[in-house]
């Protein structure tokens, strides 16, 4: 495409010491701000990318792939639905469950929670939420054992430890000849899980299956609904829907785990595309300074440019001379950027955690941001995205430079010297 004398003089050009090397640095400057804005829209993007992957693992650590409701709050007979279940060919596990809204409360303390009711060894095999356990273990639900498995959040808000007590009261009431009284049960504290996301740390707490249909007068034989482990999860609305055709009967209620913070993610999903094209602008002046480095290059060599001329050079082989030199800087900003943006990227976390130790501050507040850390995820299709979009407005920044430089005419350029 470019001869070698081409090659030659247009990397020379850009190691000109002429006038105390000035070409030299602004040549400079313009590798390193094209390198800072690429650099700066890969971190962005991991960041995006890290913070969206990072929810999503810690909501399919928690919560079920999907979930099978009955439409008038439980299901009844549901061991056969659940064996059911269990042929259709995408459905790797099920475990039952009992979920309702209560109080807990220890001595002065009281918060509200979600009461869910497992069975310890079904539930191991749809969730990961036994990974996340600080202290007891699931198998310590046992039958009329009355234990309970708090969020380290929310027992920090009831002030309770393990092996302390708690109440939790049901929303509904029995009928005494006092009148109606709550229905309440003493469980005690068996162990304390931290999945990392303060919405369920602060809300979940986890009881026996055949306790919390006790405490809840949920009836013999009846489940709230059914939680299933699928082979592809992001096959999950689909799958349960299919499912839920298939049973027929009275219907049922079904979700998924694309249904908890959809909007969230989809504002994710928003913000990274207009992040990248905001981020984009700034690599776009980056990448115009060449524009400026060009035309002085241009009006540094007028004497240069005309006596090639002179010795034969045609005004193709000048613009091609200066089209090198401008890609040589955006091949070198771009391809820079992209080692310094996967670099920051692959130690954002450490980078974060030392900024937070210096200034004594928290810069992600999990009660808002669901999580305390900030994670970062490179994907390669991003890095390639951002290198082709610099590289290419490098081009285009390379035109009017080349073009000019083309067009000048031996002895105008000459007539001075």
């Amino acid at each position: 495409m470019f001869d070698r004398y081409e090659w030659l003089i247009g990397t020379r050009h850009l190691r000109s010491t002429h006038r105390r090397g000035f070409v030299s640095f602004v040549a400079v400057m313009s590798v390193c701000g094209l390198a800072l804005g690429v650099a700066t829209l890969i971190v962005v993007l991991s960041v995006m990318n890290g913070f969206q992957r990072e929810l999503r693992s810690r909501i399919l650590d928690v919560t079920a792939d999907a979930t099978l409701m009955g439409l008038r709050g439980s299901i009844g007979d549901w061991r056969s639905v659940e064996q059911r279940v269990r042929t259709e060919p995408d459905v790797q596990a099920v475990a039952p469950y009992v979920q309702q809204q209560a109080l807990l409360t220890h001595g002065q303390y009281i918060a509200g929670a979600s009461v869910r009711g497992i069975e310890p060894a079904q539930e191991t095999h749809v969730t990961a939420l036994a990974r996340h356990l600080e202290h007891g273990d699931l198998a310590d639900l046992r039958a009329g054992g009355y234990r309970v498995i708090l969020g380290v959040d929310l027992a920090r808000a009831l002030h309770v430890q393990v092996g302390q007590s708690v109440v939790l009261i049901a929303p509904e009431g029995i009928a005494t000849p006092a009148g109606l009284m709550p229905r309440m049960r003493r469980f005690r504290v068996a162990g304390l899980f931290h999945s990392g996301m303060y919405q369920y740390d602060r809300e979940l707490a986890l009881v026996n299956l055949t306790d919390a249909a006790r405490l809840f007068a949920v009836g013999p034989g009846r489940v709230t609904g059914l939680r299933m482990k699928l082979s592809d999860p992001w096959q999950a609305p689909a799958t349960v829907r299919r499912i839920a055709y298939s049973l027929g009967g009275n219907g049922y209620y079904v979700s998924d785990w694309t249904d908890h913070l959809a909007n969230f993610f989809r504002s994710i999903q928003i913000t990274k595309s207009m992040m990248f094209i905001i981020l984009s602008m700034i690599v776009g002046v980056a990448a115009f300074n060449i524009v400026a480095t060009l035309v002085m290059i241009v009006k540094e060599k007028q004497s240069d440019i005309a006596i090639l001329r002179t010795l034969g050079a045609e005004p193709r082989n000048i613009l091609a001379i200066f089209a090198i030199q401008g890609l040589l800087i955006g091949a070198a900003g771009t391809l820079l950027g992209a080692a310094l943006g996967v670099l920051i990227a692959h130690h954002l976390q450490s980078l974060v955690g030392l900024l937070e130790r210096l200034l004594h501050t928290q810069f992600l507040n999990p009660k808002v941001y669901y999580m305390s850390e900030l994670p970062a995820y490179v994907e390669g299709l991003d890095v390639m995205r951002v290198c082709a979009v610099a590289f290419l407005l490098c081009a285009l920044a390379t035109i009017y430079p080349a073009w000019r430089a083309a067009r000048t005419a031996p002895a105008e350029a000459l007539r001075h010297e």
